[in-house]
């Protein structure tokens, strides 16, 4: 059960990071154009996304563990791309069917999801790899 709480943590932490890289970075200027969709920065309510990604990491983590094969790397990306797709086709078209966004912000929501669940499910392959026998 360590692995878990480890590997909920190295998540979160990725969360957040990658959560600051797209959205602070790589979106931001398109959500400076998108007066009256997106909150002001100063009224945007951080603690709820860091209870949010807090939350995503652990059963991130946990389904996981509940799964895991030893199967390497490749399990890690393709554990990462299921809860990418499932994750990003909801944000990013769920998102554009209901609200007045540009279809290159959906695009870029589900894309950099998968990116980002890959990346996450790559450092949980890494944690729960068993460690070698001694010799």
């Amino acid at each position: 059960m360590n692995k878990v709480w480890i590997g909920a943590g190295v998540v979160f932490v990725l969360l957040v990071i990658l959560g600051m890289v797209i959205h602070g970075m790589l979106l931001g200027p398109i959500y400076a154009t998108m007066e009256g969709m997106v909150r002001p920065e100063a009224e945007m309510k951080m603690w709820i996304i860091f209870v949010v990604d807090a939350v995503v990491a652990y059963f991130f983590t946990l389904i996981f563990s509940k799964g895991y094969e030893n199967k390497g790397i490749a399990e890690g990306v393709r554990y990462g791309a299921y809860i990418g797709v499932m994750f990003g086709i909801s944000m990013g078209y769920g998102s554009y069917a209901s609200m007045p966004i540009p279809y290159s912000l959906a695009l870029q929501w589900f894309l950099y999801s998968v990116v980002e669940y890959i990346i996450c499910g790559v450092a949980l392959a890494m944690i729960f790899k068993p460690k070698a026998a001694a010799a």
